[in-house]
């Protein structure tokens, strides 16, 4: 006898490629221990649904597909950015909002000022809003602390609320993200301190299983982040890279040469740094979020992504400054409508594509037997609704590793059965 028994839903996923939807009318899904155990079709279960499974629940017609997985997100900060937004429609430039007092130092300054508990307890609506809308895996970046303590305190905060609520988190140290005020004058000093003193930390404490780094004219060189790509590397975490965002600095080239689970932005990616994710392996993270707040005008280069066949994914960016965005899949439809994605595109990437950009791709993104038993059940009679509405929930049900949370919304709740 199973777990738990889900049974008239209508199973829908990205096909493997991300090229269309695999969809299964009168469906039935059964878990065990947290994992799928069983798919197929309803009429082929092995016997009465209530003498399958400990618990039946009926899922009233609705669509099922695998739980949303944000693969970019900078959760977890002190303060907000709502001035710099304002500032910025003014037609300030960025270093008249940091006279102001805004950019990034702001919220560093308000994220140093915080502990664990408190920078959980601010963040615990915008991860509330996250699973609301699908949600069921999260990656959190540090980045806005700039000295060791602060950065394993924002990675700390990141587990007391995967413990608050339940989520499948995927911590990140984003161990070069700005230049601290107090290094301004002795670059090298910096990264020296983040190879020797951060990346051991982290990987002694178990606070994060990747690195990030940021490589742009305003943020880090290629050698530089090339340096701590590879202490990471050797230390035995997985690495990401900020990308090509606002400049072509071989970003995506960057990422290839390390095995890069993903490279993240990517706008002003060239050609051959496409080959080279292509060869790689390594995931495109599109962050329409960010390109839409900074109003950017160069796109990524999607068809060669497509010629290429490059793993394209999506993700919120949530940050203070430049993304304060709480919907995935809200980020999705913004893909299709900035970046010309089709609908079975931007649900695979955020699902199926997502998990590959976090190391995920054995247990999660997909439904099929031994996944996590990681789905969503929306009000939706196809899966390319759910990257179409601006602003409408439509997400009823969610189940992280059999965990059920329902109601999210004020739809009525599903019908349950338990057998002893």
């Amino acid at each position: 006898m199973w777990d738990q028994l889900w049974t008239n839903v209508r199973v829908a996923e990205a096909t493997p490629n991300g090229d269309g939807f695999q969809i299964l009318e009168q469906a039935a899904l059964a878990i065990e221990q947290g994992r799928i155990q069983w798919i197929g079709l309803e009429r082929e279960l092995p016997g009465e649904p209530s003498q399958c499974a400990r618990a039946h629940h009926v899922g009233g017609g609705r669509l099922l597909t695998p739980g949303l997985i944000d693969c970019h997100t900078h959760l977890i900060f002190g303060g907000d950015r709502s001035l710099d937004f304002d500032l910025r429609t003014q037609g300030q430039d960025y270093a008249a909002i940091s006279a102001a007092g805004g950019g990034i130092r702001s919220t560093v300054q308000h994220t140093r000022d915080q502990s664990p508990e408190a920078l959980c307890e601010l963040a615990l609506p915008r991860a509330r809003a996250l699973l609301a809308d699908g949600v069921t895996t999260l990656e959190i970046k540090s980045g806005y602390g700039l000295n060791l303590g602060t950065e394993l305190n924002m990675l700390k905060a990141a587990h007391l609320l995967a413990d608050r609520l339940h989520v499948n988190l995927q911590p990140t140290l984003l161990a070069l993200h700005a230049l601290p005020p107090e290094f301004a004058n002795d670059r090298a000093r910096y990264v020296d301190e983040v190879i020797q003193e951060w990346i051991p930390a982290v990987v002694e404490q178990k606070l994060a299983v990747a690195v990030d780094v940021f490589i742009e004219h305003i943020a880090f060189s290629y050698a530089e982040c090339a340096r701590v790509l590879a202490a990471a590397r050797d230390a035995g975490l997985a690495v990401k890279v900020h990308a090509d965002q606002l400049s072509d600095l071989n970003g995506a080239a960057l990422a290839a040469e390390f095995g890069a689970l993903s490279a993240d932005h990517l706008e002003y990616t060239n050609a051959a740094g496409v080959s080279a994710l292509a060869r790689s392996g390594t995931v495109a993270v599109l962050l329409p979020g960010a390109f839409l707040m900074l109003n950017e005008s160069t796109r990524p280069p999607i068809a060669a992504f497509r010629a290429e066949q490059v793993p394209m994914a999506i993700a919120t960016d949530l940050n203070p400054g430049t993304s304060p965005l709480t919907s995935l899949t809200l980020a999705a439809t913004l893909a299709r409508a900035q970046f010309g994605l089709t609908a079975a595109e931007a649900f695979a990437g955020i699902t199926v594509h997502a998990a590959k950009a976090l190391g995920l791709a054995r247990t999660h993104g997909r439904l099929a037997v031994g996944q996590s038993a990681d789905f969503c059940l929306w009000d939706a009679k196809h899966p390319r609704e759910l990257t179409y509405w601006l602003g409408r929930p439509l997400c009823h049900t969610t189940v992280q590793a059999g965990r059920v949370r329902v109601p999210l919304s004020d739809h009525p709740p599903l019908s349950t059965s338990t057998s002893a």
